[in-house]
């Protein structure tokens, strides 16, 4: 008599446990059905996406991952094989690692090149230009969007070599009519003096120009070829940028504070390692406010730290660490008083023709060219070439240059990383 009034009490919960069972079944077909919709975007969205879990291994690529890197058409989802064995890319694999490393989303941009056994492939293969952006998903994978930037880069190049041999076509009229123009000073009477100035300073402007831009093209096409280095005491180089600024910042009581090393020398060309500091303190005293001071600190950076120290100069003086004559990086902080850099600037100030935000450039004073020897400062031209010929530099001697607002002072604050770094004996 026990037995029905059992089941009467555990039929509703039966029927309740059958409910939920088809309910959690319904759930797990519409979660299988959104997957298999976003797969079915994301396999056809024109940017590459890979999946990869913690063990590096490939979970999952859609059709424009496997194009853009060339992955072999044989390898199907669910064949998990190290990514490394399938795409032989440094680059993207330190993407990822460096995404485990930091918990946080990275990007990075890269020359990629595929991977042939043939011989006569490899010879003819073109590089293409990747750019990865990382993202964390759950269970310790990775997710890697890849955008091929190829297309841009050659747009870029195809642009730049037109305006390149625009530039080599006007050097020449434009030198003849400085000439001509020159003449005529000294022979129109003195009405004509200021119209002449002004057409002289318009032709020195466009001259200026156009120098800045083959001096751009020449530094990319073949940048080791082009520089001579030898050993150079850095702080001599930069005080000696300075005095050739010196008349210029007088006018607004600007003053240079250096600190670091006297004894520093850097592996480098002198002509372009001076055209880099020139430009840099061109744009600082301009948008420097009036007696106010320009920061320059000089710090060696050991093997070890080199990747780890960032300095942070204030506003008032700042020594320098001890030196080592094992120092094979040197971190270079130039700081101005100025309003700084707009958050929309930031990431283009280093691009050719970049020109300031307005809120910015209104503070820039008129000057003069003045040269010192054999150097001609490009004092407020306006070619919008000269933080793109610095970056152009720098890089070609191996270093690198990066810009930000210094979070003390509120001005632009640049920082330059020069490698081949020793200390004199004096």
């Amino acid at each position: 008599m026990l037995l029905p009034e059992a089941m009467s009490v555990d039929l509703p919960m039966f029927s309740r446990l059958r409910r939920a069972i088809a309910l959690s079944k319904q759930h797990q077909q519409d979660q299988a059905q959104q997957i298999k919709t976003w797969q079915e975007i994301v396999q056809l969205a024109p940017v590459g996406f890979l999946q990869v879990d913690g063990e590096n291994q490939l979970l999952w690529c859609n059709q424009q991952a496997q194009k853009l890197l060339r992955i072999h058409p044989n390898w199907r989802q669910g064949h998990t094989q190290l990514l490394i064995a399938l795409v032989r890319s440094y680059e993207l694999d330190q993407l990822i690692e460096q995404t485990r490393i930091a918990q946080q989303p990275q990007v990075q941009e890269w020359l990629f090149y595929p991977f042939s056994q043939d011989a006569e492939e490899i010879g003819d293969r073109l590089g293409v230009t990747l750019r990865g952006y990382s993202c964390l998903l759950p269970d310790g994978d990775i997710g890697v969007f890849l955008e091929n930037r190829q297309p841009l880069v050659n747009l870029t190049q195809s642009r730049n070599q037109w305006v390149s041999d625009l530039a080599h076509e006007l050097r020449t009229p434009l030198t003849s009519i400085q000439l001509v123009v020159e003449m005529l000073q000294g022979r129109l009477d003195s009405s004509w003096n200021q119209r002449l100035e002004r057409v002289l300073h318009e032709i020195n402007r466009l001259i200026q120009l156009v120098k800045d831009w083959l001096e751009l093209s020449l530094m990319e096409v073949a940048p080791s070829e082009h520089l001579s280095c030898k050993p150079l005491n850095l702080s001599a180089l930069i005080h000696s940028v300075w005095q050739t600024l010196e008349p210029i910042a007088n006018q607004k009581q600007l003053t240079l504070n250096y600190s670091g090393p006297d004894n520093l020398l850097v592996e480098a060309d002198e002509t372009r390692l001076y055209r880099v500091f020139l430009n840099i303190f061109d744009n600082s005293i301009r948008y420097s406010p009036r007696d106010s001071q320009i920061y320059a600190v000089v710090t060696p950076l050991m093997p070890k730290t080199s990747d780890l120290v960032q300095r942070s100069p204030v506003a008032s003086p700042v020594a320098s660490p001890v030196a080592s004559p094992v120092a094979s990086t040197v971190q270079i902080d130039i700081i101005d008083a100025g309003s700084g850099f707009t958050e929309a600037d930031l990431s283009s100030v280093f691009d050719r023709f970049y020109r300031a935000d307005s809120s910015r450039t209104k503070q820039a004073i008129l000057g003069k060219n003045i040269s010192n020897n054999g150097n001609s400062l490009p004092m407020n031209t306006g070619t919008g070439l000269g933080l793109a010929i610095v970056k152009q530099i720098v890089e070609a001697h191996g270093g690198s240059i990066s810009a930000q607002n210094h979070p003390e002072i509120g001005g632009a604050w640049l920082k330059i990383w020069l490698p081949k770094v020793s200390l004199s004996a004096k």
